[in-house]
């Protein structure tokens, strides 16, 4: 069974929309291969509320922003992790509300510009929060959940009163996500994937896109996420039993009919197969700081 994707989401940008009885959205006009529409800022609560993922610093952004939360306490600025579709605007934000920006840390910091989400290097959080932890206002209880692998520090948080989950890149309606090598970690997201599908979510709410709605079509929809990420390693052995040693060959074969714009995001993904192969000792390299330039090989191909 294929990912049942979930596309065609309403919206105008800089609209704010009640999409939930504790959730409004707002979405800043930076679509692209990555970003789908635009990335998703969440406003949880009425009266003294949380955001989550201010996003990309735009002047009309924020301006969207602001009047969005007119008359009300921003107390919290959340981010699920720092890039530049995320958590730039973040302080900005902060400081405009008069409140604290909460996140994991600062994560390992490597340029990204050919994958659509580079860094935000100077995004630091105020607080730095992690599994256990709980952010709470007047009729909302947020649960922090750490979720590497899209990036080290990766967040999603919860939200109890609607059993939601704000999913950040971890997992997306309408795609899945890139795990680009260091700061990702193809091991640590399938063990992420599954820590999020046992929580027996009601809803998905990813900052790009649809939202993934029904605790079964929830569980459906992670499984079937995992069950592609363990294909595109089955089709990996395919490629190295069959003697290929190069990563960008398999990726003109592997994603044959996926825009070549994604392809560089394609290599570091099958970089994180690799390294995360490497680790299990089923593949070898000689190099001993791979790259999407490195050559692989089975390591029972040596016997």
């Amino acid at each position: 069974m294929a990912i049942p994707f979930v596309r065609g989401i309403e919206f105008e940008y800089g609209r704010v929309d009640q999409v939930s009885p504790l959730i409004r959205r707002v979405i800043a006009n930076n679509p692209g291969p990555f970003t789908y529409v635009g990335t998703g800022v969440y406003i949880i609560g009425t009266g003294e509320v949380a955001v989550i993922d201010p996003g990309p610093m735009s002047a009309a952004h924020f301006d969207a922003l602001k009047a969005a939360l007119k008359g009300e306490r921003v107390t919290h600025v959340l981010v699920t992790h720092g890039h530049s579709d995320h958590s730039p605007l973040a302080q900005p934000l902060a400081e405009w509300a008069g409140c604290k920006t909460y996140a994991k840390d600062c994560g390992v910091h490597t340029a990204k510009d050919e994958l659509g989400s580079p860094d935000d290097l100077g995004f630091t959080p105020d607080v730095r929060v992690g599994d256990g932890d709980v952010l709470s206002g007047p009729g909302w209880t947020i649960d922090v959940i750490e979720t590497p692998g899209h990036t080290i520090n990766h967040l999603c948080f919860g939200l109890r009163e609607e059993n939601a989950c704000f999913s950040g890149d971890h997992i997306m309606g309408w795609s899945t996500t890139v795990v680009a090598p260091p700061d990702g970690n193809m091991g640590a997201y399938m063990r992420s994937l599954e820590k999020v599908r046992r929580m027996g979510f009601e809803t998905l709410w990813p900052t790009h896109g649809d939202p993934v709605r029904g605790k079964a079509f929830v569980e459906t929809f992670i499984t079937e996420y995992a069950n592609h990420r363990k294909a595109r390693e089955a089709a990996i052995v395919a490629e190295l039993r069959g003697g290929e040693t190069s990563i960008p060959a398999m990726v003109a074969r592997m994603y044959v009919d996926v825009d070549q714009r994604l392809h560089p995001a394609a290599a570091m993904s099958v970089l994180g197969h690799m390294l995360d192969l490497i680790e299990r000792g089923l593949v070898a390299t000689p190099d001993s700081a791979p790259t999407v330039r490195s050559r692989f090989e089975l390591v029972a191909a040596r016997a």
